[in-house]
């Protein structure tokens, strides 16, 4: 069931040990293009789960309540305003480089708080399907090198929040899928739902959009009680 998490974490704790060993030396430009490249991966995987649709209906209510909802609780504001928050705190008093503490809070907001966070754990407890969290993982990689060549240790040490994290959703949902896997669609809408956001999330990798996918995050949950009706 957390064949996906060790993944996901081992590729920090790796990228992570590659980004320290190269520290500044990565050109921005190099960065960039191997980020967007990544971010058409993303696409497909996005779009091959968003085929799996028996019912669209479901999918277009889910994103339209969930959108709302999100709005509503402004979830993409709260979690700017905490970021900004931890930042400012964990900045204050710092001098020279980054602190041991600033690394971890940057990489883990980055690894742990999204739509594919949320999908793959679910998948892998849900399904055992681990192959968005490998894709997560892949993104993972490369993003820690990124960061720890700027950012340091810290980066590395965010690996036990990815752990955590999503091996903790992981192994709820397999807590819960016996409900879930009561109406056959429930679990396949949700990924569904879930697969249109990563569509999202690769549009703001290649630049594209500007989205705020965590306004969002509501509608993936959104198909249990739909396909109940529906």
């Amino acid at each position: 069931m957390l064949v996906g998490t060790l993944v996901n974490t081992a590729s920090v704790i790796v990228g992570a040990l590659i980004g320290l060993l190269l520290g500044n030396i990565l050109p921005e430009r190099l960065r960039d293009t191997v980020m967007k490249g990544l971010g058409l991966c993303t696409l497909f995987v996005g779009i091959s789960g968003m085929l799996e649709s028996t019912n669209a209906l479901i999918a277009i209510i889910s994103m339209a309540a969930g959108a709302v909802i999100g709005e509503l609780c402004d979830l993409d504001g709260h979690l700017n305003r905490f970021a900004a928050g931890l930042e400012k705190k964990i900045k204050r008093g710092r001098e020279g480089g980054p602190s041991l503490a600033e690394g971890f809070v940057t990489a883990s907001l980055v690894f742990c708080v999204g739509a594919m966070t949320i999908v793959g754990a679910l998948n892998d407890g849900l399904t055992g399907n681990h192959e968005m969290l490998f894709t997560k993982a892949t993104l993972d990689f490369v993003s820690s090198i990124i960061f720890a060549s700027s950012l340091g240790l810290g980066v590395m040490l965010s690996a036990a929040a990815v752990f955590t994290i999503q091996g903790g959703i992981a192994c709820l949902a397999s807590l819960v899928a016996p409900i879930l896997q009561q109406n056959p669609n429930t679990v396949p809408e949700m990924t569904v739902v879930g697969s249109i956001l990563i569509v999202g999330i690769s549009l703001n990798l290649l630049g594209i959009a500007k989205l705020k996918i965590m306004n969002y995050v509501p509608a993936i949950f959104l198909p249990i009680l739909l396909c109940s009706f529906m």
